[in-house]
């Protein structure tokens, strides 16, 4: 039984799970926008979410945290561009919308964005 368990684990082991977390995480930075499946959408919500809130404070460390996720450029756009539109936002920066199944496997699909 999985009471008061967090997060999914979608058939894969701690370190590939991390990867595709990263993964996703880099590819929203990048393009501002990933469809993927619902589930996956809603377990890089938080992360995003969290790493935004982060960034809003412009100091080495947090540079350095959000290298370790986003990689250079990622880095640099997330401070330049995504950041300042939120600056004055408490939270909620990115929308989930629900899309229609996956032909192939009848997947839930999803886009995440930002806001």
């Amino acid at each position: 039984m999985r009471h008061r368990k967090k997060g999914r684990k979608f058939g894969a082991v701690r370190k590939t799970r991390r990867a595709l977390l990263k993964g996703l995480i880099r590819s929203l930075v990048k393009y501002e926008r990933v469809k993927t499946t619902e589930a996956k959408a809603k377990e890089l919500r938080p992360l995003v979410e969290h790493l935004v809130t982060k960034s809003k404070k412009d100091t080495v460390h947090r540079r350095r945290c959000a290298a370790r996720l986003l990689g250079k450029e990622g880095t640099k756009k997330i401070f330049t561009e995504v950041v300042p539109r939120y600056f004055e936002r408490p939270g909620g920066y990115t929308r989930i919308v629900k899309l229609q199944k996956r032909k192939k496997d009848d997947a839930r699909m999803a886009m995440i964005e930002f806001v």
